[in-house]
């Protein structure tokens, strides 16, 4: 009982920290200089990591807990699947909700809606710190 719990607090606490680091981040090493032409590809792929980051961090949320109770409903009826098909659904459905798409053949149940509400409110403000941070590195720059 106590097992998933711990699974489940690290996890948060791994996508959190994930989150804080790049949203806090000060040091990017940037190799050819940040004018307005360029694209920060460094500062891109970071966020594609925050992204896969967040999506298993939570979909492994929603999979530690289906042990609990908590569980993904498909197309409105509970049905049975295998570890690996749990797995699976709950990265797909942590994705789609991530990324804001929200088909609805997948629903939370119980706090699970709570998660993945928060889940939503990330997938919306990290294109917004991406912008911030690329902004941020060019006045930077441009002070230097």
């Amino acid at each position: 009982m106590v097992v998933p719990w711990i699974l489940f607090l690290a996890v948060c606490f791994v996508v959190g920290k994930s989150l804080y680091d790049f949203v806090r981040s000060k040091q990017i090493n940037i190799t050819f200089g940040m004018r307005e032409s360029h694209f920060s590809t460094e500062i891109f792929v970071a966020l594609l990591i925050i992204y896969i980051i967040v999506m298993f961090g939570y979909g492994m949320i929603y999979f530690i807990l289906s042990f609990q109770g908590i569980v993904l409903v498909e197309n409105g009826e509970l049905r049975q699947v295998s570890i690996l098909g749990s797995i699976i659904h709950s990265v797909y459905f942590s994705g789609v909700t991530l990324l804001t798409i929200g088909y609805g053949d997948i629903t939370p149940i119980g706090i699970g809606r709570f998660i993945a509400l928060t889940e939503a409110l990330i997938g919306y403000v990290l294109p917004v710190a991406f912008v911030l941070k690329i902004v941020q590195i060019g006045e930077r720059s441009r002070q230097e």
